[in-house]
Parts: C-alpha cells; sequence; structure tokens
C-alpha cells in the first residue's frame, strides 16, 4: 500500500487513531487461501476462479498490507472466515447461521490491544494459511 490505504480505510484512519485498541476486521473465506488452494486434497479447489476466491485472495492480501502498515500505529489488522454461512449469496444453503458466522468476527474485533495482528483465522481461533 505504500502509505495509500484503501479509500475507506483511509477516511476512518483519524477516528481509528483516536480509539485505543483500535482494529479492523475483514471478512474473508477460506476458498481464498492460496496455500490451501494449492493443495490438490483441498476440498474447495474446484471452485477457485476469478470472482468470488479470487476477490477474497486480494481481500487477504490487503489485510496483510494494512496490517504491516498500521502496526506501527497500533491498530490491529486481521481477516477471519464466518464459514458456510445461511446468506443470499448461496441462497440460504449455508451450515452455519447468520449468528454462528458472527462468532469469530467478534471474537477477533474484542481482541483488544494486546491482540494479534495480521493473521486469518476462523471460528476458536483456528488459523487459516494465507
Amino acid at each position: 500500500m505504500g502509505g495509500r490505504p484503501t479509500c475507506r480505510v483511509k477516511a476512518t484512519l483519524p477516528i481509528l487513531r483516536e480509539t485505543p485498541g483500535a482494529c479492523i476486521v475483514n471478512v474473508s473465506s477460506g476458498v481464498g487461501s492460496l496455500t490451501a488452494n494449492s493443495d490438490p486434497a483441498f476440498a474447495y479447489r474446484a471452485i477457485f476462479g476469478p470472482v468470488y476466491p479470487a476477490s477474497k485472495t486480494a481481500l487477504n492480501a490487503l489485510t496483510v498490507a494494512m496490517a504491516i502498515e498500521l502496526e506501527s500505529e497500533g491498530i490491529k489488522v486481521n481477516a477471519v472466515s464466518p464459514g458456510f454461512t445461511k446468506t443470499n449469496l448461496n441462497g440460504y444453503a449455508g451450515t452455519e447461521t447468520v449468528e454462528q458466522g458472527a462468532r469469530e468476527a467478534v471474537r477477533v474485533a474484542l481482541l483488544g490491544p494486546d491482540g494479534p495482528t495480521g493473521k486469518f483465522t476462523r471460528w476458536e481461533n483456528e488459523t487459516i494459511p494465507w
């Protein structure tokens, strides 16, 4: 990012800088993991393509870039996966409720100033490889 955060982040940086324990939690997906998709045994490898999965891969890259850029200011930036959540995106075919899907985002948002930055997790702090 070279000192040029995305527009939305840039617009909120003054507020984040004034907020103790500020954090950004990006909602990603395990299907955006390059490490997972490089494994022929990955169950969702066949759906990796230029739209949804690749957009989540790009979000993961932005998460790492923002985590690096904002680390010196104490602003934590992490990505979470809500799992296969019942939403309009998948015709409500998901296996997780919206409440279950929100658990990890809420957990990470509440980690506080001593929490990690630049991490990608799913429920119960299970690390997803980038």
